[in-house]
């Protein structure tokens, strides 16, 4: 979509935005705006003021100078309230779904439609959602609930609960982020229906070849300032130009595992059923090397890691570390064993959020040196600085509770606390999901540091670059079955795409 920015109004322009915390000036000056029917997209490092402008705009926070111009009146702060009743929704990157509900109930969770006497009608709850489904496109269960929803179904629930509030601007943070390739597709296309219909969108991706795909206009703001504001109408936008203007220099957007040593077998597993009826996993994984996982979301690859931790049960199995049969019943006898467990869900699994950095990093490795009930963390703050140094976590105090850093941050938090506990296995799922080119090379570079210990590792990513960069193996799953294994020059995306779906050459 061409924007003609010299002779159209923007439906909403932030004009010299400030907004300054305790000790910190989050943004500075910074002007924004968006017009009717763009894809505008905001990029950035994690902790660049993407999330703190945007919550100014949905009415979470006060800005501390500056104003907000929606369609043509002049708002000094809006509430969140107000940003509704102006047409304002924004999608979160992490899930705000009530997990026992269902689709539908979730979607109009305190605006209930109701018949004469007061009762939820539901079956027109129910039609409107279906007739919203097959307006964009959009294939879920309506009945199912968010628990046994796949994280990527989840995720179009959240855009569907957004577009039934007729939003006029529609905020949309690292909507893709969960997604393999196919479903990130499904994504990218119902946002430029969504745009086409004359509702405006702020998209807000570290996956900068989807948004040079998408994004009619892009700005990149870093260190709460504006750096640039391209046009991408011709599509002739350099992705060197923009993670240049991201982090202030030019950044590899590829990080190839430094080489290592790859010693004998270090961990494995043997006859692993997570039911009675569910096929017979065997794998093992070598000192020093890194295991990819790979396959479609629902394949079954993170239910193979939860069981490995003991996350989740198992029906049959045992699992070895050193030739050691291991006794791991729950996620406390894996953290016993030496086994790192980096979830996916950061907020929901990975973190005190309301506890503080120096909480977070020292909660998984403090018990295992110090005896008894009660700790003084205080006493640690050299281990946690020095782990918050090596990490470059972006923290004004070490007090300072990890649900107000960015998404990036938090997960380094996450990866903090399992390198301060100092443990032999590390497995991560989905490791650099939403977080920055920056923070992604600090965690290769943190990988390959693990391997070099004379650990070993277990990935899985959906990110096809991460897979054939990282992994020295790489193991596709589908169906709950590991269906092949993939060494040297067989790690490139046709061969893993095809293995992942099943899809076999002819002829």
């Amino acid at each position: 979509m061409k924007i003609d920015t010299g002779n159209s109004v923007p439906i909403i322009k932030m004009q010299g935005i400030v907004k300054e915390f305790p000790g910190v000036r989050a943004l500075s000056d910074l002007t924004f705006d968006v017009y009717k029917g763009e894809i505008h997209c905001l990029v950035g490092e994690n902790g660049a003021g993407k999330s703190t402008l945007m919550k100014i705009l949905s009415g979470a926070y006060t800005p501390t100078a500056g104003s907000i111009i929606i369609n043509g009146h002049e708002y000094r702060e809006l509430t969140p309230a107000l940003s509704r009743d102006l047409g304002i929704d924004i999608v979160y990157q992490e899930n705000d779904l009530v997990p026992t509900m269902s689709a539908v109930e979730n979607i109009f969770v305190g605006k209930e439609i109701t018949k004469p006497g007061g009762f939820v009608d539901f079956k027109e709850m129910l039609a409107r959602v279906r007739a919203l489904m097959e307006k964009y496109e959009i294939c879920i269960d309506p009945l199912q609930t968010i628990e046994n929803m796949s994280v990527a179904d989840q995720q179009f629930v959240k855009i569907l609960k957004a577009l039934m509030n007729e939003s006029k601007l529609l905020i949309m943070d690292e909507p893709t982020s969960m997604f393999n390739e196919k479903d990130a597709g499904k994504v990218l296309k119902l946002v430029r229906n969504i745009a086409d219909k004359g509702i405006s969108i702020i998209y807000i991706s570290h996956y900068l070849k989807e948004v040079l795909q998408i994004a009619d206009r892009i700005t990149v703001i870093r260190d709460g300032s504006v750096v640039r504001t391209y046009d991408n109408s011709s599509r002739n936008v350099s992705l060197n130009d923009i993670t240049t203007d991201m982090v202030g220099r030019p950044v590899d957007m590829f990080y190839k595992k430094e080489p290592c040593t790859i010693g004998d077998i270090m961990f494995e597993v043997k006859g692993l059923q997570l039911s009675k009826d569910s096929p017979v996993i065997n794998f093992n994984v070598r000192r020093g090397e890194i295991l990819g996982i790979a396959g479609m979301i629902g394949s079954g690859r993170t239910e193979i890691v939860r069981a490995i931790s003991g996350a989740d049960s198992r029906y049959a199995g045992d699992i070895y570390l050193n030739g050691q049969k291991l006794r791991i019943r729950n996620p406390r006898d894996g953290i016993k064993a030496g086994i790192a467990h980096i979830t996916e869900d950061r907020q929901r699994l990975g973190l005190m959020l309301n506890g503080s950095v120096l909480e977070n990093t020292l909660l998984v490795g403090l018990p295992n040196i110090k005896s008894g009930l009660f700790y003084n963390y205080k006493n640690y703050t050299s281990d946690a600085q020095s782990i918050v140094e090596r990490l470059k976590i972006k923290t004004h105090s070490l007090l300072q509770p990890v649900i107000y850093l960015s998404g990036g941050n938090q997960q380094k938090v996450v990866l903090g606390k399992w390198l301060y506990a100092k443990q032999s296995v590390y497995i991560f799922d989905e490791p650099t999901r939403g977080i920055d080119v920056s923070a992604k090379a600090e965690f290769y570079k943190q990988m390959s540091a693990l391997t070099h210990a004379g650990n070993c590792i277990i990935m899985i990513s959906s990110e096809m670059p991460e897979l054939i960069s990282m992994s020295d193996r790489v193991l596709v799953v589908r169906d709950g079955a590991i269906k092949c294994e993939l060494t040297g020059e067989q790690i490139n995306e046709q061969t893993i795409i095809k293995e992942a779906l099943g899809v076999k050459d002819h002829g």
